[in-house]
């Protein structure tokens, strides 16, 4: 992965975050949430930062970002795209609409396509069982998608 070099403005942006929650350790998990929101991911120098506000090991950090798969550390594109993979969207043909997408755009789950418009994900549930099934891409709600709308959909965003 190549290395990213943070402003000063951010390094420091980062750092109040921190300070904002005592610099505690038991903050980590809030500090990770509020600190992807602010970058869109969590690549290794946030990391580092983190750890050393905190005053825990760089590991531990990489092992909270690694286990929840809410955090990511990988910028996600301009327009991130999750399938449902949820029982009822299962059911109804979400794995079929996933391959579209992965064929279309050419890149797999967790990856992002190399001009950084979209990024490909997969969630649990959404909670819209009644729509499956559903893509999600950004806050907008797609609901009974079959393989044939995923082009469409996608000349919509350009």
């Amino acid at each position: 992965m190549s290395e990213i070099k943070l402003s000063e403005n951010k390094v420091n942006e980062l750092i109040k975050l921190c300070e904002a929650y005592g610099n505690q350790p038991g903050e980590l998990i809030n500090i990770l949430h509020k600190a992807q929101d602010t970058f869109g991911y969590l690549p290794r120098e946030v990391q580092e930062i983190i750890a050393r506000q905190l005053g825990i090991p760089v590991s531990k950090v990489y092992g909270v970002v690694t286990f929840y798969s809410f955090f990511t550390m990988t910028p996600k594109g301009e327009h991130p795209i999750s399938v449902c993979m949820g029982t009822a969207c299962y059911v109804r043909g979400a794995e079929k609409v996933l391959d579209e997408f992965k064929r279309v755009l050419g890149i797999n789950v967790g990856e992002t396509t190399s001009d950084g418009k979209y990024s490909l994900s997969s969630l649990r549930c959404v909670g819209a069982c009644g729509l499956a099934p559903v893509v999600l891409i950004g806050e907008k709600v797609y609901g009974r998608i079959v393989p044939g709308d995923v082009e469409k959909i996608l000349k919509e965003l350009d």
